[in-house]
């Protein structure tokens, strides 16, 4: 659809929609470049307050996977007034607006409209330098991958649903609502060539735009990626989302050992809710930012590939 469109000719618009990066970046002066973003979606969880916290806490990463800081937001909200009690409205806002909090930053307004369906979600601004931004298309060849959150959030979704692991569904309604925040503030203090964050691609959606974007071929390690407590269960049950056989549909870039699980393959193509950052590091610095994401808290964190050579997108799993 965006190839109709005309393609922005502006000398300080530093992000465009060319590698389909994670936000938009708009140079205001020498020292200042300002990040724009938005995102919102459907209830995928029954309390509102934590539908709140998760939907904003998915529009901050945006921000925090282009290396910069979120300053306002503003509140996106569709919401069925006359079918649900204005009570369940007031806290889905409160849900986002304390996660707001929580990232340093402001909710200065919004929009609301009558919809059937509900849906929130924020539209967020932020800064950063300009000789700082992370882009999704920066990873060279030899670079490490450090992804920071376990995966597994879409099958989980799907088995809460169905009312079945209710311990994984709490683990991955904790991780969705978790912010980026600290990941990225640990990863400011080393080299990065390239960031994404994972959502509804899933994880090998976003690591082929990386690829594809940075001209390189990337492998995975199966057995390295973190998973979200009973998800590797929950998809050998089958509970998969419609949208990871999407996902898998469209990745015909990506080749899978026949020795690698059914249900893992699934959760690689698992779509992501508020997912962790994915980080393309120079080898030599991997694992003191490894251990350093460790000791700040975020103990998923973990090394699950390496860009290997030159390329255009190609993807292995082992």
């Amino acid at each position: 659809m965006l190839c109709q469109l005309k393609k922005p000719n502006d000398p300080f618009l530093l992000v465009g929609i060319e590698t389909a990066d994670d936000a938009g970046v708009y140079q205001i002066n020498d020292t200042t470049a300002l990040i724009q973003t938005l995102d919102f979606f459907t209830p995928i969880v029954d309390d509102p307050y934590l539908f709140g916290q998760i939907a904003a806490a998915n529009s901050l990463s945006d921000v925090y996977a282009m290396g910069g800081k979120p300053l306002t937001a503003m509140n996106i909200v569709a919401f069925p007034i006359g079918c649900l009690p204005a009570e369940v409205l007031g806290d889905i806002l409160r849900g986002g607006q304390d996660k707001v909090i929580e990232a340093g930053a402001v909710i200065v307004g919004g929009h609301t409209i009558d919809d059937s369906e509900p849906k929130y979600g924020l539209s967020v601004t932020g800064i950063v330098h300009p000789q700082k931004i992370w882009k999704n298309s920066g990873a060279r060849p030899g670079d490490k991958l450090i992804l920071t959150k376990a995966i597994g959030t879409g099958v989980l979704a799907t088995a809460a649903r169905a009312e079945i692991f209710p311990e994984g569904s709490l683990a991955s309604m904790h991780s969705m609502a978790a912010l980026n925040r600290v990941a990225a503030e640990v990863a400011g203090k080393y080299k990065i060539h390239a960031c994404t964050d994972i959502t509804g691609f899933g994880l090998l959606g976003h690591i082929y735009e990386m690829a594809l974007g940075s001209g390189v071929s990337i492998l995975v390690q199966s057995s390295a990626i973190p998973l979200l407590p009973d998800a590797a269960d929950a998809a050998a049950m089958g509970l998969v989302p419609g949208g990871a056989y999407a996902n898998r549909e469209y990745l015909t870039a990506v080749t899978i050992n026949p020795s690698v699980g059914v249900n893992i393959q699934d959760l690689c193509f698992d779509p992501q809710t508020s997912g962790g950052l994915l980080l393309s590091v120079p080898p030599s610095v991997a694992a003191d930012l490894l251990m350093d994401l460790h000791n700040a808290g975020i103990s998923q964190a973990a090394i699950i590939g390496e860009v290997t050579r030159e390329g255009r997108g190609e993807i292995d799993v082992d």
